[in-house]
């Protein structure tokens, strides 16, 4: 089951005296929280945003109601969300929160591989951790091998002929 709100980033500090709030996002690139109108807390508490932009790494927001450095102070280190009926995503691209906990199996005999315990950006592409029985193997989101994404069925089907016997080493 999909999750409804998903971690969008870390407040890391304020930024200048007027209540902006400095937030490392978790998601492709700061330009991504520029997009939204809000965002939440753990304990589901909303935080409209007046406005929002970019500065080098982070994005840098100024929320309703937070209007001084020393209110903006007493949100650092909290973690935000985001509601996933906020954003649109491209056509075949996903949450990496939707990718984790999928089961990687052959696209051609249907065996099962182990489920996905990480993505990996590498900056070429994501690179997909799959773990059965206490053992790892890195898989490239490439479309050569990366054959279907289905959060839905809760499958990623690879195809392993491309791997070279990857998933065939026991020891």
């Amino acid at each position: 089951m999909k999750k409804q709100y998903l971690e969008a980033g870390k407040i890391v500090g304020t930024h200048g005296i007027r209540g902006e709030i400095r937030i490392d996002p978790w998601c492709d690139t700061p330009e991504f929280l520029v997009q939204l109108k809000r965002l939440f807390l753990k304990d589901g508490t909303e935080l409209k945003i007046k406005s929002s932009r970019v500065h080098k790494n982070v994005t840098i927001v100024n929320f309703d109601g937070i209007n001084t450095v020393e209110q903006a102070e007493t949100f650092k280190g909290r973690i935000v969300y985001l509601n996933r009926d906020d954003v649109r995503l491209p056509e075949g691209i996903n949450f990496v929160q939707d990718i984790i906990g999928l089961t990687a199996i052959d696209d051609h005999s249907g065996e099962e591989y182990g489920k996905i315990t990480d993505v990996i950006n590498t900056g070429a592409n994501d690179v997909y951790e799959v773990t059965k029985n206490g053992k790892h193997y890195l898989i490239p989101k490439i479309d050569e091998v990366v054959s279907q994404i289905d959060t839905e069925g809760g499958v990623v089907k690879i195809n392993t002929q491309i791997l070279g016997g990857m998933f065939e080493d026991e020891d």
